[in-house]
């Protein structure tokens, strides 16, 4: 049963999803946007340790991101250029090339604590310029089945006709 949407939610109700992907990528986060009833906006919390970034480099061609640091101190690495970052900082990634991609690590002592906030694309093209990858995927209403995603590099690309009966 599809539980009702809350008007409010406390950060200390949320249960975390605590991960860690080789040595560079840890978190604990939780997406809650569905749980306030937001179809277009998409929310979570995160925590970093130190020393950790939550995400490879990454630009969106379709979704807008905006952070809010909480807690903490950190790098935020934005196209070419790196800022400082501390609590209280908005940091802005808006869709784009490779000249928005972004990630966000932990340089302090303490965890980085931040609230992401992002649009909800139905179709969303992401590039990872540190490895050369693309992420192409659809959501649609937030489905599991019928959705596509693929993950892949441009090295190998195929024509327009390729695979096609009778091309």
């Amino acid at each position: 049963m599809a539980t009702e949407p809350k008007a409010v939610i406390n950060i200390a109700d949320l249960a975390l999803d605590h991960w860690k992907q080789g040595e560079f990528y840890e978190g604990a986060d939780a997406s809650f946007g569905a749980r306030l009833g937001l179809t277009g906006l998409g929310i979570s919390y995160n925590e970093v340790p130190s020393g950790k970034s939550s995400c490879p480099f990454h630009n969106h061609h379709v979704e807008d991101e905006l952070f809010y640091v909480i807690s903490g101190t950190g790098e935020y690495r934005f196209g070419d250029e790196r800022h400082a970052i501390k609590a209280g900082d908005v940091l802005g990634a808006p869709a784009g090339g490779p000249e928005t991609a972004h990630q966000i690590i932990n340089t302090g002592m303490a965890p980085l604590v931040y609230l992401g906030i992002s649009t909800m694309a139905k179709t969303e093209i992401v590039e990872y310029p540190d490895s050369g990858k693309f992420l192409a995927k659809t959501n649609r209403d937030g489905a599991r089945t019928g959705r596509f995603r693929h993950m892949g590099r441009a090295e190998n690309p195929l024509d327009y006709w390729d695979g096609e009966p009778g091309a």
